[in-house]
């Protein structure tokens, strides 16, 4: 992970400033893992041809799922409603054991976008049910990550949604219980959680590294620098999107009078902003940056015209595209890796 640098001298300490401001985070938006993923389908697409299916949401956001599907991506609940034989990405959210089985019994062909660092988490999962641990998966029952992560040693993991679920937990041997976690969660609750389980096990092992990816914890943190020193804090991404939504808590958690979540900028209401002076903005890891740019114009349209940036982190990370999908490139590009030549659903943030 990056480490954060000091947030920015200008930011205001108290609120009532004279001048409308939005002070916007950064980083914001999409991650690694998602621009890889969305990436892997428009490459798909463009060149192996539309329908390219597309198992669950490719990332948790309405209008890249809607953009990319009117482009030709055919978005599928279950890997059986795929036809036989045809081309299918998984989502960046990751699978089990049992989807990839099923998907070559039905002869797909599969690209399969699971974010690295969601597959490290796989990996983990693996290596400590081979060495007979119970596992503690902390994590929201239903979320496509923790169904994928789980599905790796099923008899061996048991997921806790949160500290209110600790003292639920059973295991075979105290001294044999580890805790992984979903990639997306809150950095505070989980440490909580940990806490809590380790209370009652104090032998807890704990992964080898941390879970929790680097911009969820660096969208975190700058959410963390900001909320103080705004009277209304915005964050622009979905609601089955688990880090947007957690980025309202901590919004809240750190001082935040109010918060919203919006996917569009139509959303916003100017009731929320009557008695403000200064708006936090920011945005889920899944959000391309043109929702986050719509919502600095309509603010600007409420009389918010001076827009700040305060950056607490700088990320450069970047992941390769899927192997095979990029091997059919190279080939059809005569051995050389073509460059970025997507049409892309939305730019980079800054």
């Amino acid at each position: 992970m990056d480490q954060p640098t000091a947030p920015s001298p200008q930011v205001p300490a108290t609120r009532g400033d004279a001048v409308k401001k939005i002070l916007l985070a950064a980083p914001r938006g999409y991650c690694a893992g998602v621009d890889r993923a969305v990436d892997a389908v428009e490459q798909a697409l463009a060149h192996y041809g539309a329908p390219i299916y597309v198992r669950k949401e490719i990332v948790h956001n309405k209008y890249v799922v809607e953009a990319l599907s009117r482009r030709g991506a055919i978005f599928v609940s279950k890997t059986d409603e795929v036809p036989e034989g045809a081309r299918v990405v998984f989502s960046a959210h990751g699978v089990s054991p049992a989807v990839h089985a099923r998907a070559e019994a039905r002869h797909l062909r599969t690209i399969d976008a699971t974010c690295p660092l969601v597959t490290k988490v796989h990996k983990q999962a693996i290596r400590f049910a081979k060495d007979d641990y119970d596992i503690i998966l902390v994590g929201h029952t239903g979320h496509e990550e923790v169904e994928g992560t789980q599905g790796e040693a099923p008899e061996r993991i048991q997921v806790v949604n949160g500290p209110h679920e600790v003292d639920a937990v059973t295991v075979r041997d105290p001294e044999k219980v580890v805790w992984i976690s979903q990639t997306t969660l809150s950095v505070d609750e989980t440490m909580e959680t940990v806490r809590l389980l380790r209370e009652r096990f104090p032998h807890l092992a704990d992964p080898p590294a941390d879970d929790i990816c680097y911009a969820t914890q660096n969208r975190q943190g700058a959410v963390k620098t900001i909320a103080p020193r705004v009277d209304v804090m915005v964050v622009v991404g979905s609601g089955n999107s688990s880090n947007s939504v957690r980025l309202k808590e901590v919004a809240l958690e750190a001082g935040a009078p109010v918060a919203y979540r919006v996917d569009y900028a139509r959303e916003l209401e100017e009731s929320w902003f009557a008695e403000a002076n200064t708006v936090g903005l920011t945005s889920g890891a899944s959000v391309p940056e043109i929702l986050v740019r719509e919502v600095v114009e309509r603010l600007g349209e409420m009389g918010f015209d001076e827009v700040e940036m305060v950056r607490t982190a700088t990320e450069k990370i970047s992941f390769s595209l899927p192997k095979n999908l990029r091997a059919d490139l190279r080939a059809a590009a005569g051995g050389r890796m073509p460059g970025h030549r997507r049409e892309p659903v939305a730019g980079h943030t800054c």
